[in-house]
Order: C-alpha cells, then sequence, then structure tokens
C-alpha cells in the first residue's frame, strides 16, 4: 500500500505554527512550474515568487492535498491564485 505525501500535511502544520505564534507565513513558489497560477508580473529574475499567505492577506485560503488557492490583492486588484504542492519549495515566517 503507497503512503500518501506528507508535503501538503507538513505545509499545513507549518502555517498553522506560524499563525499561532504571530507571525506572518510566506510561501517561496516556482512561478513556471505546470499548474501554477500567479501574477507573472511579480515573479523575480530566477523565475521564483514569495507569497504572503497570512489571514488577514488573502481570503478563501484552501489547503488540501494537491494545491495551495486564494484570493489576494496585487496592487489593488483582486485576483485567484492557485499553487500545486509540489511547485512549493518552502514556507517561512
Amino acid at each position: 500500500m503507497a503512503m500518501t505525501s506528507s508535503r501538503p500535511y507538513m505545509l499545513r502544520a507549518i502555517y498553522d505554527w506560524i499563525v499561532d505564534n504571530n507571525c506572518t507565513p510566506h510561501i517561496l513558489v516556482v512561478a513556471n512550474a505546470p499548474g501554477v497560477e500567479v501574477p507573472q508580473q511579480y515573479v523575480n529574475k530566477d523565475g521564483q515568487i514569495v507569497l504572503n499567505i497570512a489571514p488577514g492577506a488573502v481570503a478563501q485560503l484552501l489547503m488540501d492535498q494537491h494545491r495551495v488557492s486564494f484570493s489576494a490583492r496585487f496592487g489593488g486588484v483582486p485576483m485567484s491564485l492557485s499553487v500545486p504542492v509540489g511547485a512549493i519549495l518552502g514556507i517561512y515566517a
């Protein structure tokens, strides 16, 4: 029997720990990975983007086995973002 990936569980646990400690969670994302939907004008020269996913910065945050999705504003413009878990390089405060 194959086990599911622990990656989504660890992502959610670290997110909760960061928020519980009154810090701001950020995720580092490979912006050109398949299935990534982020504002390309904010992607750095290395093809990465750092996203603030704090409860006060996003709406409709969903973290499931496959992806992290939410709504956020960039330059005052509301956007829907979607990031496959495999495209997330890290989460930090």
